[in-house]
């Protein structure tokens, strides 16, 4: 019998872009072995992933073993074959608003980190903040209008990839300076979006340590920006997987949108930059009302929870307990504040920062009249730009940094919605992302590999400026 080949029709899915990351990551391989042929080392200034020096979880194992004991022994069972509450609930389904006392412990830390009341029936379990994003996008998506997302020019590109799932959404995106989106371009986006009859539910975006512009919102514009989402009754989608990642004082740390106005915001947190990348913990928090078909006044809650329940009815109970182990310390209190915990992560991130800082400052800074950084406040990044016109920064520029340099960057161009390259079509195209947060190698070979990588790309950068 002959094989046929059997054609489907799927007339109402279209092809999606590719984001300039998930590009990189497959052409990597083939461009390392360019550079292995050459005897060239590579240097890892592209990756925004956490470092591996903070994600060994071992110490963390032992403790949350500890702390599963302690719950056991909470509950004062006689009999040794009597099942914990904690372990059935591990391994059964659960609410899809998943075990109480993780919400109750994370709300009151987190709430007093950032000096406000979480109510914790409010905050609803996803799959990191990718998950929020997700569920958020799937909730208005359903309404089956035209939508508009307002978002950065650029913007995290996982978010963009959402929003090109539908049909029946776009992204008006929004220029910004060194203070964060331009407050006049915010407003003429979302009247442009609604005079061409599209429905805008949420305004997109990464206030500190911005992914991939590399710098935080100061707080003159976030109060800007708040002022005109409540003028226009449009959300703030706050997606913070940064902001115990911060390089700036205690005094000077900037508050998150969902601490200035909670009925205004939707924030999406995530524990993979603060705990562990593989648990994919995160957690949505809003109190926001909105109005629906009718004129009916409704929880954006009681909505997203619908929608949960839709998508990942059950969630992980046990990552979710292990997530609550973090939330005490070695005699199983509940801690007071995350800063703590994060400030194992942020040793190694700040060293790395600082190591990039430098040394593209004595790499690069004599020639202020041909390139310029951003000088990051919290997160991974920072944004290179060069200002001769004569530097492209396309796929042959990324190429030829990683075949004969050694050294893995990644393009900004792709981090730009297609409205804003519209509007330009050379945006980003004098941009790189260069990531502090990654590397092969632990401690002081850490630092030594990192300061090399820098070095090497510096070196790079004036070669191909003719320096």
């Amino acid at each position: 019998m002959s094989a046929k080949n059997i054609s489907l029709s799927a007339p109402q899915i279209t092809l999606q872009s590719v984001s300039v990351t998930r590009k990189m990551a497959a052409s990597l391989p083939g461009l390392r072995q360019l550079a292995a042929d050459k005897g060239l080392k590579i240097h890892h200034l592209g990756a925004g992933y956490p470092h591996p020096e903070v994600t060994d979880p071992r110490t963390f194992l032992t403790h949350k073993d500890r702390y599963y004991q302690y719950l056991a022994e909470q509950e004062g069972l006689n009999n040794a074959e009597d099942l914990p509450e904690y372990l059935r609930e591990s391994y059964s389904y659960t609410d899809t608003l998943g075990p109480l006392s993780v919400r109750q412990n994370f709300a009151a830390v987190y709430g007093a980190d950032w000096k406000t009341t979480l109510n914790p029936d409010f905050l609803l379990p996803t799959v990191g903040a990718s998950g929020g994003i997700s569920l958020l996008c799937s909730l208005f998506e359903r309404s089956g209008v035209p939508l508009a997302y307002i978002t950065d020019a650029p913007t995290y590109a996982g978010f963009v990839a959402r929003a090109e799932l539908s049909n029946q959404s776009t992204i008006f995106s929004v220029e910004m300076d060194k203070e964060g989106p331009v407050i006049e371009k915010l407003r003429e986006q979302i009247e442009s979006a609604r005079n061409a009859g599209r429905y805008v539910p949420f305004y997109y975006t990464v206030p500190d340590g911005h992914n991939p512009a590399g710098f935080s919102f100061s707080i003159k514009r976030r109060q800007q920006i708040l002022e005109v989402l409540q003028e226009y009754g449009v959300l703030v989608v706050e997606d913070a997987p940064y902001v115990y990642i911060s390089y700036a004082s205690k005094n000077d740390r900037p508050l998150p949108f969902f601490s200035m106005d909670s009925r205004l915001s939707v924030h999406l947190f995530t524990g993979s930059k603060i705990g562990f990348p593989g648990p994919r913990v995160g957690f949505l928090y809003t109190e926001a009302e909105i109005q629906i078909k009718g004129e009916i006044s409704v929880s954006l809650r009681d909505l997203l929870v619908t929608e949960a329940s839709a998508d990942i009815l059950f969630h992980n109970p046990e990552a979710l307990y292990g997530f609550d182990a973090l939330l005490h310390d070695s005699n199983f209190q509940r801690i007071e504040s995350l800063w703590p915990v994060a400030e194992a992560k942020l040793k190694v991130y700040r060293e790395n920062r600082e190591i990039m800082m430098q040394g593209l400052d004595e790499g690069l800074g004599k020639w202020p009249e041909l390139f310029q950084w951003t000088q990051p406040q919290a997160g991974f990044f920072t944004v290179f730009e060069f200002l001769s016109p004569n530097i492209t920064t396309d796929d042959d520029f990324i190429t030829d940094l990683v075949s004969n340099h050694g050294i893995v960057v990644i393009p900004m161009y792709d981090f730009y919605p297609a409205d804003a390259r519209l509007r330009d079509p050379d945006i980003g195209l004098n941009e790189l992302r260069l990531s502090f947060c990654f590397s092969e190698s632990h401690g002081e070979e850490r630092r030594r590999d990192f300061k090399e990588a820098v070095e090497a790309f510096c070196a790079a950068v004036r070669l191909i400026s003719g320096l």
